[in-house]
């Protein structure tokens, strides 16, 4: 990883956490310039993919002026929406080049389809994903539910089995949505997410019974009159 992809991802780092950048921090001006450029090579990138899409681009952008002011507006608005990766942005072309339509979408909406479908990435569903967190939540399951990805299991874990078995269906569907939601984006930024347990072994030792309880009784004393 170069100089430039090391300060922007520390800074990055530091905005998503929380943490305070001291206002006299100061970039070094050979990696300030290199993140300009880079930066202004993706947004001219996309910009020209989008009036390739969009064939009545010039409705949103008549004229230079608007143009370069709509690229500063996109910039500032893919900062606070956390839109930091160029995958990203090619669901969001991806997207803009199924919906089909003329105009260049707000960026609001361009940045609703930078974050995929579960299905996009061959996830189930999310009322597949959610049926199938209830389901193994269960008690009954304890042991042998299976889970179809780390990603359901990660959200389901992050819910709550607990929650998942005593909230009300709506309450625990917008619950489960948020946390499959983020496992999604932890998927998409290559995060790490909770590993779903390992299988129990085919064979599990079987439980005491009064009959092995009195086996062993009538062995020991065998055993002991035997002496």
């Amino acid at each position: 990883m170069n100089q430039v992809s090391v300060v922007a991802h520390g800074l990055w780092a530091k905005v998503q956490s929380g943490q305070h950048i001291p206002a006299e921090y100061s970039i070094p001006e050979d990696v300030k310039d290199e993140l300009n450029r880079k930066t202004a090579a993706v947004i001219n990138d996309l910009f020209r993919d989008l009036r390739t899409i969009c064939s009545a681009w010039k409705q949103a952008w008549p004229d230079e002026t608007t143009y370069r002011a709509a690229k500063q507006q996109w910039l500032t608005a893919f900062l606070e929406a956390g839109i930091n990766a160029p995958e990203q942005l090619q669901f969001g072309l991806m997207r803009c080049r199924q919906s089909g339509r003329e105009f260049i979408p707000a960026p609001g909406k361009f940045i609703e389809w930078c974050h995929p479908s579960p299905e996009m990435l061959g996830l189930p569903a999310l009322a597949a994903a959610f049926r199938e967190a209830c389901r193994n939540a269960h008690p009954s399951m304890a042991g042998q539910a299976k889970w179809s990805h780390d990603a359901v299991w990660h959200a389901a874990k992050e819910c709550g089995f607990e929650n998942l078995n005593r909230l009300a269906t709506d309450l625990s569907s917008k619950l489960f949505e948020r946390n499959y939601s983020i496992a999604v984006r932890r998927l998409v930024a290559g995060e790490p997410l909770q590993k779903m347990p390992l299988a129990l072994p085919a064979e599990v030792a079987a439980r005491s019974t009064p009959e092995v309880g009195r086996a062993a009784l009538a062995s020991l004393r065998a055993r002991m009159a035997g002496q």
